[in-house]
């Protein structure tokens, strides 16, 4: 018999929930089966934790005397460009930018020491962030110039907005040059000299919700160690990737935009990375109940990594250019990219992650602690995000020369 997330919610309220994490459910389903396991469990915790580039946050600064319209000419946080052009005390950091005199990659492979992500991280730790900036007057907001410390305590609002996290499988990164190469999924060894993947597999929240049937607009989420909402889909969303015979997608597919009060947020789930010969991120903890309203999602919330399949991808000319290798790659599975060793080309390959996978266990375990207590009601969502049927697909630029 199905169950509603009301009188999931009524039982979170009498303390009377069955909660689990996505580990724990797996067992659950190999003992009891499906059915039997959506009649005992209500809600299965998931999360992940690794970096993710598509982050940012929105600061409200309040007024100052006389008032000062940013985004007329500059303004920075730390000495990184946050972008202004909103009204007058709004800004936007993304995780990503970096100082005016950021060597980049003009010292071959730059260190991008400092960036957007640290600005965030410092901030959230409560300490105190240089602003200045610099406009060009009007009569109702006539100051020029503003030089002055901002504290996560001080302004009005202070928000996390990420527009992509939370991707749906991903990449599993090798190199088939003879050079070393610096990407966003880490340093790559020629001659396939290791392999990289980002993914908390079997405890990856769209992984263990593969068609969307529970989160969605509005779903109330574990963000940075607060409370945050899905607010969208997030961007390249592409629900009609390719798909295994459970549901799961076997290559980069949905993906999710995010939001939170950065005021409840803690900086051990909300850490600055600098990416060598790449760039600067941030690392994000995200945990997403989900509510096990029937059998069909009791099963999909038993998935374990041997039924996860991920693509093998060159990063040295496959994905930069387009170029298939000559021989496929193929794909592997999350048990044996969690083995330390995968086979590609009859060749034994090292594996590293960038996701934490004991991180996101922390993740679970949080987040079913919240619901248990009755600390974490689940919203109904508002609106379900695009699924398969909806025909949607991400897709590349088309160039147009400008004459």
């Amino acid at each position: 018999m199905a169950k509603t997330i009301a009188e999931i919610n009524d039982k979170i309220k009498r303390g009377q929930v069955v909660v689990v994490t996505a580990e724990e459910m797996i067992e659950i389903v190999e003992e009891k089966g499906a059915k039997k396991a959506a009649q005992e469990v209500d809600v299965v915790t998931t999360g992940t934790f690794g970096p993710m580039c598509s982050s940012g946050m929105y600061v409200n600064i309040g007024h100052a005397n006389p008032r000062i319209k940013l985004g007329g000419e500059a303004c920075y946080l730390n000495e990184v460009p946050a972008y202004c052009g909103f009204a007058a005390v709004d800004i936007y950091l993304g995780c990503t930018h970096l100082p005016d005199d950021d060597p980049r990659n003009k010292v071959y492979p730059g260190e991008f020491k400092y960036g957007g992500g640290h600005v965030i991280e410092e901030f959230v730790a409560g300490k105190d962030i240089k602003l200045t900036a610099a406009a060009y007057g009007t009569d109702c907001y006539p100051r020029r110039k503003l030089e002055t410390w901002i504290n996560i305590k001080d302004v009005n609002e202070a928000v996390l907005f990420n527009p992509r996290n939370v991707y749906q499988n991903y990449n599993v990164a090798v190199n088939l040059s003879d050079k070393i190469i610096y990407t966003y999924m880490g340093v790559l060894k020629p001659d396939l000299g290791n392999a990289n993947y980002c993914s908390a597999g079997q405890l990856s929240p769209l992984l263990n919700d593969p068609l969307y049937k529970t989160i969605g607009i509005g779903t109330r989420i574990f963000l940075g160690g607060g409370i945050g909402y899905v607010a969208w889909q997030g961007t390249q969303h592409n629900p009609t990737a390719k798909r295994k015979d459970n549901d799961v997608p076997c290559v980069p597919a949905g993906t999710l935009a995010v939001i939170g009060d950065l005021k409840q947020m803690k900086p051990e789930w909300l850490i600055g990375a600098s990416m060598l010969g790449y760039g600067a991120t941030l690392t994000i903890g995200i945990g997403i109940p989900i509510p096990i309203l029937d059998e069909e999602i009791a099963r999909y919330t038993a998935i374990k990594d041997e039924e996860i399949f991920a693509p093998v991808v060159d990063y040295s000319k496959q994905y930069p250019y387009g170029e298939k290798p000559k021989v496929e790659l193929g794909e592997v599975s999350y048990a044996q990219l969690k083995s330390g060793k995968i086979m590609i080309q009859s060749k034994e390959v090292p594996t590293a992650s960038f996701s934490s996978y004991p991180k996101a266990k922390e993740i679970v375990e949080i987040l079913k602690e919240w619901i248990k207590s009755g600390q974490f009601l689940l919203p109904e969502p508002v609106a379900s995000l695009p699924g398969p049927e909806s025909g949607l697909t991400f897709k590349p630029l088309k160039e147009r020369p400008i004459e």
